[in-house]
Formats: C-alpha cells, sequence, structure tokens
C-alpha cells in the first residue's frame, strides 16, 4: 500500500513541477494540482486501505481491556471468598434474563418501575 502511496506522490509532485515551470503555468496552479491530484486522493485510500488495521487494533485493545477486566472480578470475587469463607455465585439465575448492555434505552421496560426514556413533548 506505502509503494502506491509514495509512487503516486512522486508523480503528481513531478505535475506539479512542470506546471510551475511552464510558461504559462503558475505555482498556484503548481500547488492546486498537487492538492488535489495528489494529496486529497492519496489519503482518501490510505484511510480507507488502513480501516481493517485499525478496527484489528481496536478489537485486540477491548480483548485487553476484557482481561483485565476479568481478572480484576476474579480477583475481587476471591478476595470475597477469603473474608466470608465461602464462594458468592454472582451469576445470574438460569431463568432471568441479562439487563439490556446496549446505549440505547428498551423499547419495552424491564421492570413495572422502569419506564422508557424519551423526550418532552
Amino acid at each position: 500500500m506505502y509503494l502506491i502511496v509514495i509512487v503516486w506522490t512522486y508523480v503528481t509532485l513531478m505535475m506539479a513541477v512542470a506546471e510551475a515551470t511552464s510558461p504559462v503555468g503558475t505555482v498556484l496552479g503548481a500547488i492546486v494540482t498537487f492538492v488535489l491530484y495528489g494529496l486529497l486522493p492519496m489519503s482518501i485510500l490510505v484511510y480507507i486501505l488502513g480501516t481493517p488495521s485499525r478496527k484489528r487494533k481496536i478489537k485486540a485493545r477491548q480483548a485487553a481491556e476484557q482481561a483485565a477486566y476479568d481478572a480484576q472480578q476474579a480477583a475481587a470475587k476471591s478476595v470475597d471468598a477469603d473474608v466470608s469463607g465461602d464462594v458468592v455465585d454472582l451469576t445470574p439465575a438460569p431463568g432471568s434474563v441479562a439487563p439490556d448492555a446496549g446505549g440505547e434505552a428498551p423499547a419495552i421496560p424491564q421492570g413495572a418501575a422502569v419506564a422508557p426514556v424519551r423526550k418532552e413533548p
């Protein structure tokens, strides 16, 4: 991917030099040529082609954070077991439903006391 960027930048730089040194060309025209034919398309290309690596990095960071959280919870659970003398089970009951972890309010309230959040009219 970087080879394409380097070569296209070189080509557009040579186009800009030719524009600037031409008898009918201007330096402003050379700058516009370099930006519009070189920098703008290459920045879009680098952004699009870099998306998979950004997603991998985000997933790796989230996995590391989850592992650290799991280790912290396991340590806290073992400390609670040492203090109370018995193991406390923090898993939900088999018939219960885990609460919604999404960022949006649920469409139907989870209990009679919980109303959905919405804007005032």
